[in-house]
């Protein structure tokens, strides 16, 4: 029985995922949702709590990793390029994997939703971290740059510019062989010239 309300669960998830990043939190009922779950509509509401409630669990379920995980990370708390590297490559692994919860999350920072409190309790330990291995490795030489604002924005374009050229297939294409695999690291390599490590560094 366990099982069974665990499968459950996990396929209303998969659902509102699904259909969030479709068509958006306020455009999708409690219905759809299980309609495409092949589930009670019941179930939401006794597993769940409601769909506001469904929204964080989706957030706690696809999301990768935990605050708490990235603090203890070795490499991000004694070597700051490092630390940056990984961070910076998990950002993009995860945006290009996780697409639809990817899609959610740019869909709610668009419309400024009143779900955004949900969203920075994600994102923001990920790029409190991102700020902090800036300052650390700025501090000990690792990273040349002027003005921190000015980091942020080019490590957060660099890591997030495969989101924003999705509609410009004249320029880019997403779909080109080997892309997906190359590109975080690509970026990440980037991402460390902007800041002044060598490429052998």
């Amino acid at each position: 029985m366990e099982q069974a309300e665990t499968d459950v669960k996990i396929r209303i998830l998969k659902s509102a995922k699904r259909l969030f990043a479709k068509q958006g939190f306020e455009g999708t009922s409690v219905r759809q949702i299980c309609e495409e779950a092949g589930a009670n509509v019941a179930l939401v509401s006794y597993h769940f709590g409601g769909k506001e409630k469904v929204f964080r669990a989706i957030f706690e379920h696809f999301f990768p990793g935990t605050p708490e995980a990235f603090k203890e990370n070795e490499a991000i708390l004694t070597d700051p390029v490092e630390g940056l590297r990984l961070v910076a490559g998990e950002i993009v692994k995860f945006t290009m994997q996780e697409k639809e919860l990817s899609d959610i999350v740019q869909q709610e920072l668009t419309l400024q939703s009143p779900r955004l409190g949900v969203v920075f309790s994600f994102l923001n330990p990920v790029w409190l971290t991102v700020k902090d291995l800036l300052v650390r490795g700025k501090a000990r030489g690792d990273f040349r740059f002027e003005s921190m604002t000015s980091a942020l924005l080019m490590v957060f374009g660099v890591a997030l510019s495969h989101k924003r050229f999705g509609n410009l297939e004249h320029l880019v294409d997403l779909r080109e062989e080997d892309f997906a695999e190359n590109y975080p690291e690509q970026a990440v390599r980037f991402i460390m010239l902007g800041l002044g490590v060598k490429a052998n560094e």
